[in-house]
């Protein structure tokens, strides 16, 4: 773990229970005047607090000090992704986190199945894990769109991952691209396109949508 994840970070106090107290003080074994480094991910700093109280449920710290340290991405990936199964979404969000995606927009397209819901509750807590163990500074954003018209007119310059001539590549400058389902994207959907937008990989392989996703971010961003 690079730093440990608390809402409250940055107050004075914190107290700690539960997860969090089982982590540091059973797992990790931390004893009284120990060390120990916060993020709130929601400012750039990081804190270091000293175990003053430990009982057998909680853990009363104290501010020590704070610095800012920025650690993310150099560019600022905006990823449209086609909503497919939630499962998949969790297994792999852990990938796009450590690349630098700063942001997924789930979107509704006509090949998705309404019945998959992204769990947002679920996806920021493994996110905030993700970051605890990567050390990123930020918490990635999240949002949904209801359908891809609507995500096109929202962000007019994305791009579309499609097969193409126009090849991504690590000199791409792309702030929002959009991956499709695995069956692509629908005849009505590809109308809304220009030929401008649509870039490609250097592969002809058809790849499954979360492969894409990571492909696509690791092409940009690493």
């Amino acid at each position: 773990m690079q730093f440990t994840y608390h809402i409250n970070c940055a107050d004075d106090n914190l107290v700690i229970t539960d997860e969090t107290y089982r982590y540091l003080f059973k797992a990790r074994r931390h004893k009284l005047e120990d060390e120990i480094f916060f993020r709130n991910l929601k400012d750039n700093n990081i804190y270091k607090y000293v175990v003053k109280s430990i009982t057998k449920k909680e853990a009363i710290l104290i501010l020590d000090s704070f610095t800012e340290k920025i650690i993310k991405s150099t560019k600022p990936l905006h990823l449209g992704w086609s909503i497919i199964d939630s499962k998949l979404v969790e297994k792999y969000i852990t990938s796009l986190n450590e690349i630098g995606v700063a942001k997924i927009t789930f979107v509704y397209s006509s090949f998705s199945q309404k019945n998959f819901i992204p769990n947002m509750e679920k996806l920021n807590k493994i996110l905030i894990n993700s970051c605890q163990q990567c050390g990123r500074s930020t918490l990635m954003k999240l949002d949904i769109c209801d359908n891809l018209e609507s995500f096109l007119s929202d962000y007019p310059n994305c791009k579309v991952l499609d097969f193409s001539e126009n090849k991504i590549s690590n000199n791409s400058d792309i702030e929002t691209i959009l991956i499709g389902t695995e069956g692509g994207f629908a005849e009505e959907e590809r109308a809304l396109f220009t030929n401008k937008n649509i870039v490609g990989l250097n592969s002809n392989l058809i790849l499954r949508s979360e492969t894409a996703a990571i492909s696509v971010a690791s092409k940009i961003l690493l």
